[in-house]
């Protein structure tokens, strides 16, 4: 066998290996960083309807990602019911979610609340999307969201 037919076919066993084996982040941290959906508090959504960063000085480690609060009020309140106000799929783009699992990060400000839980996107412009269809894709992400990311760790 050729030397260039050998890379080609380690390529492949590597590139199948990979996708089968790797699994995302349960939660949408940074890439330099351990930070849940970047920096934004979770709880303010639902308590103060809008985004809002969290402080450095409020922070609670769950699943793995550090999660930012702007009060002690809030990040008291999420550690009670840390399910009750963390976004679904962990904090990855709903609308992408939807879409055979892919994990795209987010926007803060492209957020939604339906029927108490939060829904996070990329974009307002992906979110009207999303708004669209809404109950089709939260079924379709409920489905991938457990095989797309290591969820099933926690």
């Amino acid at each position: 066998m050729s030397h260039f037919k050998k890379l080609m076919t380690l390529l492949i066993i590597g590139f199948f290996s990979e996708t089968v084996l790797a699994a995302d982040d349960a939660i949408n941290t940074g890439f330099f960083n351990n930070t849940a959906i970047d920096g934004y508090d979770t709880v303010a959504y639902f308590t103060q309807s809008k985004a809002i960063k969290g402080n450095e000085q409020y922070i609670l480690t769950w699943r793995g990602a550090d999660w930012q609060f702007s009060s002690q009020q809030n990040l008291d309140l999420f550690k009670a019911a840390p399910e009750k106000y963390a976004p679904q799929y962990g904090g990855w783009c709903a609308y992408a979610m939807a879409d055979e699992g892919n994990t795209v990060r987010i926007d803060g400000e492209a957020w939604d609340i339906h029927e108490g839980k939060l829904y996070l996107n990329y974009s307002k412009s992906v979110q009207a999307k999303w708004h669209k269809k809404q109950l089709d894709y939260i079924q379709q992400a409920d489905k991938f969201y457990p095989i797309a990311t290591d969820v099933s760790n926690y």
